[in-house]
């Protein structure tokens, strides 16, 4: 029962605790910190012991495998240089410094001092990525901030198992069998070994997707399976289970659009969000729980206070100092070795200095140093310094810098605009396979034509949202009124459910196809309110995609600034605006009931328009289907 009690009162503490960040606009992560270290101290709530098997086996694979299966293999793969130097380099570069203050500080066995420093040096997997995704880094520095985050655990981990081992705290291991040549093969081997058991556990869960998963709950409980499938081997194996995790997550990830339906797809990502969103604030929340345990085991200590504080205040400075310290450099080598300026400015290096949040993994690697650890309380507590330090420190000021530093995420215009243009290409070869399948019929042909222009325009009337009745889109007002329509069927689906006119089983049915269509028109909803509420944001030139775009002037001087040509001379209404910058001609988009600008193209053949709606500066060719 008591355990019962206690799942269930950090449960609803994380709910309270997330919906309080949301409502002051906070980093729900440092609110539950606060309200962990809070509660610490507090005489009614009992101590929660987080014990390293807990972490490591429990909360950290599910965790490092629903990070996996968002992040990009691509976008991975094209920062693999930088993200290796974090997660491995850094790392190490880290624990060296570390371990070097502290031997100079508390008088430690270089082993010691090295095994704290690989404790406190990963950055965490959660708090970087959820403080700058809040705060809207470009995606590159998210990308780098996962990749980091996803596998410098495997260094950090693989570094404290040798310097136990070269401490001689290792049972079975003696210190002088530790060489350079054992630590570099336990590295190699960690690696391919991690990764070979997350590609071999990535091909058998497609195998079983290919051929026996036919429902989303089958799939959904499979996808609960991966990460300890790939961990457990992995560690077994005496690799890194971190990599297999990660490995596997990247994998199945990539390849989930054609492994699996979108049933499965939509299921198994409302599931991991519910479970991502529970394991990594309860995280945050327990972190806390520990402050007030730990100190109370440092009371016995035979260090002095002020030894104590020197070596925590003083590693939590070289964590924050030593980050940069290899970033900055490492900026300027890669510009001599390429031979080429970065892909980022220099204020991305900064923010990436200032967000290395340590977090629950760095508190479980140092519950795991064994209890004859010289000072091992100590050790324990300048952990928890250096994870609560850089999350209050770090976390509340790196959204100051990034602003001050003017490094925000794209403008959301600009993913509109982007969405539109993989919608557009996607539709015409929809459209082309229509077109090659003569046993369709034509009015089933100009259904589905009709259909995926609906689907086309809408993307395109996101670029200008408006408001207010009159001057809503076409798309805008299909879902107002379809809204309402829905709400009276479910209305008439719950009457003929209480008056037992229809069977339980089929009225689920029904049910559901209405909820679905009403859950895809609030989130078309939720992206244009996003849309509306942006700031507006810089405009970078780009290299246009196109000759036609290369070639063609930028803006011209509209035939008639009031409005579209044709809709002033019929009295018909345009939804956007396009001008032709080869005659000046003003036209409505393909929403608008005449289609002007696609008309005046077929027309005049003139390549190139532009969109001269307020806070746009995008430019369509016709004839290549480029956005520039």
């Amino acid at each position: 029962m008591e355990i019962a009690i206690g799942l269930l009162a950090i449960a609803a503490t994380v709910l309270a605790g997330s919906w309080l960040a949301d409502r002051f606009d906070l980093p729900a992560p440092l609110v539950l910190i606060v309200v962990g270290i809070l509660g610490s101290f507090l005489p009614f709530v009992p101590e929660v012991a987080l014990s390293p098997e807990v972490v490591l086996l429990g909360i950290l694979p599910p965790l490092l495998y629903a990070a996996a299966i968002q992040t990009s293999l691509v976008d991975f793969r094209n920062n693999k240089g930088v993200i290796l130097s974090l997660s491995v380099g850094l790392v190490i570069f880290t624990a060296l410094g570390v371990a070097l203050f502290l031997q100079w500080a508390l008088g430690l066995k270089f082993g010691v001092a090295f095994a704290i420093g690989a404790v406190v040096a990963p950055p965490d997997a959660v708090a970087a990525t959820a403080v700058g995704r809040r705060i809207g880094l470009p995606r590159q520095l998210v990308t780098i901030l996962e990749g980091e985050s996803l596998l410098n655990d495997a260094t950090a981990l693989v570094s404290l198992r040798t310097a136990l081992a070269a401490a001689g705290l290792t049972a079975g291991v003696a210190s002088d069998g530790v060489s350079v040549g054992t630590v570099a093969l336990d590295f190699v081997w960690a690696s391919v070994g991690g990764v070979a058991v997350g590609v071999a556990v990535a091909f058998l869960v497609g195998v079983l997707r290919r051929h026996f998963s036919t429902e989303p709950a089958f799939d959904t409980i499979l996808s609960f399976m991966v990460p300890f499938a790939a961990y457990i081997p992995a560690e077994e194996l005496h690799a890194s289970g971190v990599i297999g995790v990660v490995t596997a997550g990247l994998v199945l990830g990539h390849r989930s659009p054609r492994t699996q339906s979108g049933a499965s797809r939509l299921s198994e990502r409302i599931n991991w969000t519910s479970i991502q969103f529970l394991l990594e604030n309860a995280v945050f929340l327990l972190i806390g729980l520990q402050v007030f345990y730990v100190l109370r085991e440092v009371r016995s200590s035979d260090l002095s206070p002020q030894q104590i504080a020197l070596a925590a205040l003083g590693t939590l400075v070289a964590v924050l100092v030593l980050r940069p310290l290899w970033l900055v450099p490492f900026r300027f080598l890669r510009t001599k070795v390429t031979h080429q300026d970065p892909d980022a400015p220099w204020t991305h290096t900064v923010v990436l200095s200032w967000a290395g949040m340590r977090g629950v993994v760095t508190l479980a690697a140092a519950l795991l140093l064994p209890g004859e650890t010289e000072h091992r309380d100590v050790l324990v507590l300048i952990a928890v310094v250096v994870v609560v330090g850089t999350l209050l420190l770090q976390g509340t000021t790196l959204p100051a810098l990034a602003r001050r530093l003017g490094v925000h995420g794209p403008d959301p215009r600009e993913d509109a605009l982007q969405a539109a243009t993989v919608m557009q290409a996607a539709t015409r070869s929809g459209l082309d396979v229509l077109e090659g399948l003569p046993e369709v019929d034509e009015a089933t042909r100009e259904l589905l034509r009709n259909r995926a222009d609906d689907r086309l325009n809408q993307m395109w009337e996101r670029l200008s949202p408006r408001s207010g009745d009159a001057d809503e889109t076409p798309s805008a007002k299909y879902r107002r009124a379809r809204m309402q329509m829905l709400q009276a069927e479910r209305t008439e689906v719950l009457r003929l459910r209480d008056e037992g006119r229809a069977d339980h089983a089929v009225l689920r049915v029904v049910l559901g196809a209405l909820d679905l269509e009403e859950t895809m028109l609030d989130r078309i909803d939720d992206q244009e309110s996003r849309l509306e509420e942006s700031e507006m944001l810089p405009v970078d030139t780009i290299e246009a995609p196109c000759e036609h775009l290369r070639s063609t002037e930028s803006c011209l001087e509209p035939r008639t600034p009031g409005g579209c040509e044709e809709c002033l001379r019929d009295g018909t209404v345009w939804v956007h605006l396009r001008l032709c910058l080869t005659c000046g001609h003003v036209g409505c988009c393909d929403s608008s009931e005449g289609k002007h600008a696609t008309a005046h193209f077929h027309e005049t053949q003139h390549p190139v328009m532009r969109s001269i709606e307020p806070g746009e500066a995008w430019r369509w060719c016709y004839v290549d289907e480029v956005v520039g």
